[in-house]
């Protein structure tokens, strides 16, 4: 169990912090830089679920608020996996929280859920429509950005980073862009799709070319 009894501690004031196996290293290390990412994404998503939690759709939204924070949870556990370089041999004899198999596959399932009773898309989609929509698609690409970072880690990296935690990232950003479709419809307040129209700002609207 953590236990903070004091919030500063001075110990990064020279730009080092440390990691959970107790080594030090710089905060520009691309470690330290993935679930720093991964801390961003989480903040996003308490975003969120307040916009949702605000939105006239709210009480019908209440079992996607409670996924998400489920989900908030579990962004925790990427960052704390990312914290630990993998160490097989170490591990053997103490196992570390990671990500697993099974979280990505509960992932998996909630988004065959929520896209069953979405139209099929005839073309991409704007970030917009209701707030709530909004703030997942700056969740979703907050969280594309994290998973970016975890990819360069695992080129520096590649023996000592949980490839389901890069996986994870990959599958909730597709979640959270399955969401924010949901939050556009009528039941939650929204008003639908916003849809990308190709080359609509260009010659007073027209999408020719010239």
């Amino acid at each position: 169990m953590v236990r903070l009894s004091k919030i500063y501690t001075k110990f990064g004031d020279a730009g080092s912090t440390m990691l959970g196996d107790g080594s030090t290293v710089l905060k520009s290390c691309p470690r330290v830089d993935a679930y720093g990412e991964v801390d961003e994404a989480n903040a996003t998503l308490g975003l969120a679920i307040v916009a949702m939690e605000n939105a006239d759709g709210g009480a019908a939204a209440g079992g996607i608020v409670k996924e998400l924070r489920s989900i908030q949870n579990d962004l925790f556990d990427v960052g704390a996996d990312l914290c630990v370089p993998v160490d097989e041999k170490s591990e053997k004899e103490k196992p570390k929280l990671r990500i697993t198999g099974e979280h990505v596959a509960h992932l998996e399932r909630l988004i065959d859920e929520h896209n069953a009773d979405l139209q099929a898309l005839d073309s991409f989609v704007l970030p917009g429509g209701s707030s709530a929509s909004a703030h997942l698609h700056l969740a979703r690409t907050v969280v594309r950005r994290s998973e970016r970072r975890v990819v360069t880690l695992i080129e520096r990296e590649p023996k000592k980073v949980n490839p389901q935690a890069l996986i994870y990232l990959n599958r909730l950003s597709d979640l959270l862009f399955v969401l924010a479709r949901v939050m556009n419809r009528s039941e939650h307040g929204g008003s639908g799709d916003v849809k990308w129209v190709p080359g609509a700002g260009r010659d007073g609207g027209s999408s020719g070319g010239g």
